[in-house]
């Protein structure tokens, strides 16, 4: 179990004067392969996580913090999702410095993408890296 794999989808946001980063993540039974995108498992995190995001707008108006890279799925080890995550999380939380929180993820990610939708047209992966 210690070389399980999550997938996380994280919302880089504002609310009034400060950042969240909510997250949501699933524990994968196998890793994803290195040119594969997240899937349906990626598409159902993604609508939980902005579920969540639609119940925290009651608390006042949200606005992305990060245009195109407000949205990410990442695949990361449990040790990174015990260890590193949080402290990148708290450092993005203080500093809105997304460049970082991206360099940060990529040693220990397998995989970061971003979510893009056009009109009329399903939503899209676009790995970061």
């Amino acid at each position: 179990m210690a070389d399980a794999s999550y997938l996380i989808a994280l919302a880089l946001l504002e609310q009034g004067e400060g950042r969240a980063l909510p997250l949501q993540g699933k524990s994968l039974r196998e890793p994803l392969a290195p040119d594969a995108v997240p899937g349906a498992v990626g598409h159902q995190l993604a609508l939980d996580l902005l579920m969540r995001v639609w119940q925290r707008s009651d608390q006042g108006p949200l606005q992305r913090a990060a245009a195109d890279h407000s949205l990410l799925l990442i695949t990361v080890p449990i040790e990174a999702l015990q260890e590193q995550l949080p402290a990148l999380k708290a450092a993005w939380l203080n500093t809105g410095d997304t460049s970082a929180l991206l360099q940060g993820l990529r040693p220990i990610a397998s995989g970061v993408w971003s979510l893009a939708l056009e009109p009329r047209q399903p939503i899209t992966y676009q790995r970061l890296g």
